[in-house]
């Protein structure tokens, strides 16, 4: 569409030629970014929830460097949709945005700028001049206007503003902040959330939290991820990443992917950007991120942090500059799974309770200051006195691929016999530092049969079937067929469908295996086995304790009597 065209959607002075709803007061949000759209998408329907008296209409904005995806998410979202050079043609009663780099165009109407972060925390790149500038604060030219009315979650936020932009003075509201009250809302949620991303039960949810630039998380160190992963025993934890919208636009998606390929092939959960992010970290037991305002909510939500990374262009003064003093540091070079679970094990949840309170304003009350503030802008009176709908975070969906490939460490009890055997698995994709053999200490690669790399699998000592097995029957017809397949394989273990599990052995002996508790992962009774088979112990009628992270359960073991019409008998 040309800017010399007229509009045809609902907005302007023709607009009753083809509107089917007639609106009094026209709203346009200028959408510019991911991060500053899915804020107004976020929080603007709980706002004008029923009102036919406002037509909304979105203008985008592409003079942003991370403008991409943001015509996605509109039309993804249903909205209709003007380029920019046409807003002054829709004739705003009001433009709303979270993006303070807009280019307003000339006129009367009030414009309404959330923050698409907490405050007024960091400095970034200014995009009209070299050098940065203070992020969420609009030109002096527009403050100057008398139009813009900047929204803010915290009374310092305007000291803050006036000791550097003393224009901004009388131009601040004071609302709180939608989504902190939308994450406090949904607080109670977590193991339902952790459940949704596939977190199994008994597993702890550690969540990397990364913004943008060079002194990001990720920017800082995109192995990072990887590392956690190869430090943190698979079977105690999971590993999910939310990584900031201005990453995923500045780069694209092969991008990230390609280089947190190891960590994905190893089952990190990288978290969509546009919404699903809220409920990850919700449901996250320890948050590892930097100075971005995802890792100064989850303090504010009362979860453990330690800081991987942490920017000097956070503002002193913030928030943020607060929990960069208080928050731990995490040393990547020193042994990440000691640090994290010391960071679990750490003081009661309001341990960044100051954090908060410095960053918060009355919260659970924004979206009812925020719509007041909305409506007067408008010049509308609120439709109605009940206060907004507070709702649950959606559920997210699970994201992180299986894991087929694992170095396996287990350690016995006792050399001379069955007792307790500890096993503690690390996802081969990512390289680690694992104990030396010993006489009661051994190591082995186990792989599940639909492992995508040949040369794992053909290395593997251990292969474990993807399904059950519908019959003990089934499961020796695999086992034998894999162990032809794979000449360096020692054993091929089944899951049985009725429960169990069945595992023949190179020496051509069967093994039939029970765990007490929960059913298990196949590996495990797999890793005893082949633990008991290198220290040359018994496995007939064994009673072995499996032990993994504090878990501990009793795998009873005893060989199968061979048939006399061999598999099918």
């Amino acid at each position: 569409m040309h800017a010399s065209q007229p509009l045809r959607v609902p907005v302007g002075s023709d607009a009753g030629r083809w509107s089917t709803f007639h609106g009094e007061k026209t709203l346009v949000v200028a959408a510019r970014t991911v991060t500053s759209t899915v804020r107004v998408l976020e929080c603007l329907p709980a706002l004008l929830r029923g009102d036919s008296r406002v037509t909304v209409v979105f203008a985008h904005d592409p003079t942003s460097a991370f403008n991409d995806g943001v015509l996605d998410l509109l039309h993804d979202a249903g909205c209709r949709v003007i380029p920019w050079e046409q807003v002054s043609h829709a004739e705003p009663d009001l433009i709303l945005t979270a993006s303070e780099n807009i280019d307003v165009p000339a006129g009367h109407c009030p414009v309404l700028v959330l923050p698409h972060g907490i405050g007024f925390q960091k400095q970034v790149p200014d995009a009209r001049a070299p050098g940065d500038r203070l992020s969420g604060v609009v030109p002096d030219s527009l403050l100057e206007s008398g139009r813009a009315w900047l929204a803010i979650s915290h009374p310092s936020q305007e000291e803050q503003l006036l000791s550097s932009h003393p224009k901004a003075a009388g131009r601040t509201l004071l609302v709180g902040d939608p989504c902190y009250d939308e994450l406090l809302v949904s607080a109670g949620r977590a193991s339902t959330y952790r459940r949704a991303l596939g977190v199994p039960g008994g597993h702890r949810l550690v969540v990397l939290s990364s913004t943008w630039g060079r002194t990001s998380l990720i920017g800082r160190d995109p192995g990072l991820a990887a590392q956690v992963l190869a430090a943190l025993p698979y079977d105690e934890f999971r590993v999910a990443a939310i990584v900031h919208p201005n990453v995923w636009a500045g780069h694209g998606s092969w991008q990230i992917r390609n280089l947190l390929a190891p960590a994905l092939e190893a089952g990190l959960m990288l978290v969509p950007h546009v919404h699903a992010w809220r409920s990850a970290l919700v449901a996250a037991d320890v948050v590892v991120g930097d100075h971005g305002s995802v890792t100064l909510y989850g303090a504010a939500l009362g979860k453990p942090v330690l800081l991987g990374a942490f920017g000097s262009e956070a503002v002193e003064g913030t928030a943020a500059a607060a929990l960069g003093r208080t928050a731990p540091r995490l040393d990547p070079q020193g042994d990440l799974h000691e640090q994290i679970a010391a960071a679990m094990a750490g003081p009661a949840p309001d341990r960044f309770a100051a954090v908060a309170e410095g960053a918060f304003d009355r919260p659970g009350q924004s979206l009812t200051r925020l719509r007041a503030a909305l409506y007067h802008l408008l010049d509308l009176a609120e439709p109605v006195p009940a206060p907004p709908p507070e709702l649950y975070l959606a559920e997210p969906e699970e994201t992180g691929a299986d894991v087929t490939a694992w170095t396996v460490t287990t350690s016995l009890s006792s050399a001379d016999g069955p007792g307790v055997v500890t096993v503690r698995r690390r996802p081969a994709a990512v390289p680690g530092e694992d104990e030396e053999e010993t006489t009661t200490r051994f190591r082995h690669l186990a792989c599940d049969e639909r492992e995508p790399e040949r040369r794992l699998l053909e290395s593997a000592s251990v292969l474990l079937r993807g399904a059950p097995a519908t019959s003990t029957s089934a499961a020796l017809l695999w086992a034998e067929d894999a162990l032809e397949r794979l000449p360096g394989c020692r054993l091929a273990a089944a899951p049985l469908r009725g429960g169990g599990y069945v595992a023949g052995l190179r020496d051509g002996r069967t093994v039939e295996a029970t765990v007490t508790g929960p059913t298990a992962h196949p590996g495990l009774p797999a890793a005893v086995v082949y633990a008991l088979l290198r220290a040359a112990a018994p496995l007939d009628d064994a009673v072995v304790s499996v032990r993994v992270g504090a878990r501990e359960e009793d795998v009873v073991i005893r060989l199968r009597a061979p048939s006399p019409g061999g598999a099918s008998g």
